[in-house]
């Protein structure tokens, strides 16, 4: 159940674009044992803690103003998602927008929104995405991690530097994808068309239905050459072979396949994850292609001949033969290593707007996770078809 608390908004803080960052003081609180983290330390003491609220569906909230929060994350001192969220304004409730569609996101939960699909009757949009049936063989990179995004992108742009690329912002992690500052500054920067949020994700540049009609929106209505597919910050693990959120990657590979597109899946791969069932090749990998995936795919490799191939990648490549190529080959799936050269890759990396992070490490801490994420970038835009 929820952690409810109230407090009130002391200032406010860095923020984007469909999100509000602030600072709030808890109102009296008795604390907590599970305080497991300085931050969840301090919100236990009722000190000034952070917070963020969604402006889509509560408004902005400004200083001086009651806040009803949800503290569950911060409370347990989770690392993604670690912040108390705004639920409502009980002295400013926001003016209601009703959009032209009947389309609601978060359906039956308390905060269900409602938005403007491309998919939807009322849409202006609606008569290409009824005659929309293929993805006229537009490659769509599947991907894990939410922090591989930047890198595939940065793959993508270093080789065809005028692509057309669209996010669809799945539905396995953070709902809203307002909450990916990554995919903010890469729109800012006109690195991205637009991002589509699928499913019960809600908050992108344009709203879908389903996976598969937020792919043929990309490609129909965003004019995109490359997709990437990948689920919001906040990746979901259980430590069982089959519960974690990444899994998505292999439905990403079957609606691309299902639609006529060139499926890609980027390899999940780590050279400096303290846990073995990721380094390498991580087995999560290994379940979503190998396991899971009932479609042939494009699987990206490092060259042997590239300058940066060293042990780590042929290391990676031997994990991809028995952990994906094997299991999936058992079961009459196909999937096809594909050894591409990083040069240029390198320098595209270090020069995105943004720092790379994933699970805390920085590009110089696992390169190899980075590289593999730009190795499918690339790839896929040598697919891109030709007019």
């Amino acid at each position: 159940m929820l952690h409810w608390e109230r407090g009130t908004v002391v200032a406010g803080r860095d923020s984007w674009p469909g999100v509000a960052r602030l600072r709030v003081r808890l109102e009296d609180h008795p604390g907590t044992a599970e305080a497991t983290t300085a931050a969840a330390a301090a919100a236990a003491d009722g000190a000034v803690i952070d917070a963020l609220a969604y402006p889509e569906l509560t408004g902005t909230p400004e200083p001086g103003e009651t806040v009803l929060l949800n503290t569950n994350a911060l409370r347990r001192g989770l690392g993604t998602g670690g912040e108390a969220l705004v639920i409502a304004r009980p002295d400013a409730l926001p003016a209601p927008e009703t959009p032209a569609g009947h389309m609601m996101k978060a359906r039956y939960t308390p905060q269900q929104t409602m938005v403007d699909a491309l998919d939807d009757p009322a849409s202006p949009h609606h008569a290409v995405m009824a005659a929309a049936e293929s993805l006229e063989g537009m490659p769509v990179v599947a991907t894990d991690l939410h922090s591989s995004l930047p890198a595939v992108v940065a793959g993508v742009r270093a080789t065809v530097p005028g692509a057309r690329i669209v996010l669809v912002h799945a539905d396995a992690a953070a709902l809203p994808a307002a909450y990916s500052r990554t995919a903010a500054v890469l729109r800012e920067h006109g690195l991205l068309e637009g991002v589509i949020s699928a499913g019960q994700a809600f908050g992108g540049d344009h709203e879908a239905v389903t996976l598969h009609s937020a792919l043929l929106g990309a490609r129909h209505v965003l004019g995109a050459g490359v997709a990437v597919v990948v689920q919001g910050p906040g990746n979901l693990g259980s430590g069982t072979p089959w519960g974690f959120s990444g899994l998505q990657v292999a439905e990403a590979l079957h609606a691309t396949a299902s639609l006529g597109g060139a499926p890609v899946g980027a390899l999940r791969v780590s050279e400096g994850d303290a846990r073995e069932r990721h380094r390498g090749l991580s087995h999560h990998a290994g379940t979503a292609l190998g396991r899971a995936c009932w479609v042939p795919a494009e699987l990206p490799v490092l060259a042997p001949v590239d300058p940066e191939y060293s042990s780590i990648h042929a290391s990676i490549r031997e994990q991809a033969d028995s952990m994906i190529l094997a299991p999936a080959a058992s079961r009459g799936v196909h999937h096809r290593v594909v050894e591409v050269g990083a040069e240029g890759l390198g320098d595209a990396l270090e020069a995105l707007p943004l720092r790379l992070s994933t699970m805390g490490r920085s590009l110089a801490q696992d390169r190899a996770a980075f590289l593999l994420a730009a190795l499918a970038g690339r790839r896929a835009a040598r697919l891109i078809p030709r007019p």
